[in-house]
């Protein structure tokens, strides 16, 4: 299904989430002339993209403004929010719907740099969404209409899952798992390489068995309608290797209650973060 929006799209920021965004859009059809790009140093690939698809960059605020985006989706830095917000007020409007996709900048944050209440949709995704594989969780203020909800649920969209939560203090808990939850996996790769180097493999076939290992089973959840506790009782024989394997991570003290201590600390530095 094309990508169709019923105004322009001002995308704020073209670094690589902001890019990978650009690029899923683009992909699901979006007409690049009714995309407008903010940003003083885009990515190069961003910016190669842009050149491309013959989309405005840096259209001067005042004419951005006279062309009444539909939506605004703020891909700006946590740590430039303060100095690019203020700026952009005179793009508030009463039908704008504004995208954050900012970590740790609630709305109430939003609203103070903006200058007043919007539509606005606060969202995480994850870094997938660079491989159209990203998870996305979302939270709209009571003044985003079921129209608008649905438009940001299809511009998210285009670079993998979306999920919403109903209470903003959740993003906190979808920022523990899912914003966080690629580097976990990563470490596990890396650990899962580690113990093959340690039962006698090269490290360069431990790494390949890790990395080739991880991803697979990563699509099988993708593809597979099974739950995830089927796909792993269909790996363990009873009395086999996994079943030795499996013993250990979900035993007392294992991967579980470990799991479940770290995203008890991604969630809290993300509290931190926020406030």
């Amino acid at each position: 299904m094309t990508l169709t929006l019923n105004g322009p799209l001002a995308l704020i920021g073209a670094g690589k989430m902001g890019g990978a965004l650009l690029s899923g859009w683009l992909a699901k059809g979006l007409d690049p002339k009714t995309v407008f790009v903010r940003d003083p140093e885009p990515a190069a690939e961003v910016g190669s993209l842009i050149a491309l698809r013959g989309i405005s960059l840096n259209l001067p605020l005042v004419d951005l403004a006279a062309k009444r985006p539909a939506v605004v989706l703020l891909a700006v830095k946590p740590q430039l929010m303060d100095i690019v917000l203020p700026e952009l007020q005179p793009l508030v409007a009463p039908d704008t719907l504004f995208i954050s996709i900012a970590a740790g900048t609630s709305l109430h944050r939003l609203k103070e740099l903006l200058g007043g209440e919007m539509r606005a949709v606060r969202a995480m995704p994850n870094t997938p969404s660079a491989v159209g594989r990203g998870m996305t969780a979302c939270y709209a203020n009571a003044l985003v209409s079921p129209a608008q909800r649905e438009t940001a649920n299809e511009l998210l969209a285009a670079v993998g899952d979306v999920g919403w939560v109903e209470s903003e203090p959740l993003i906190d808990a979808v920022t523990a798992i899912s914003g966080s939850g690629p580097a976990y996996v990563f470490y596990l790769a890396e650990c899962l390489a580690a113990a093959g180097e340690a039962l006698g493999l090269t490290p360069a076939l431990a790494m390949q068995l890790a990395r080739a290992t991880v991803a697979g089973a990563g699509e099988m959840l993708h593809q597979m309608p099974d739950d995830v506790t089927t796909l792993r009782k269909n790996v363990t024989s009873p009395g086999g290797t996994t079943a030795a394997a499996l013993d250990v991570l979900m035993g007392e003290g294992g991967l579980s209650p470990l799991m479940r201590r770290a995203a008890a600390a991604a969630r809290d530095r993300a509290r931190e973060l926020g406030s």
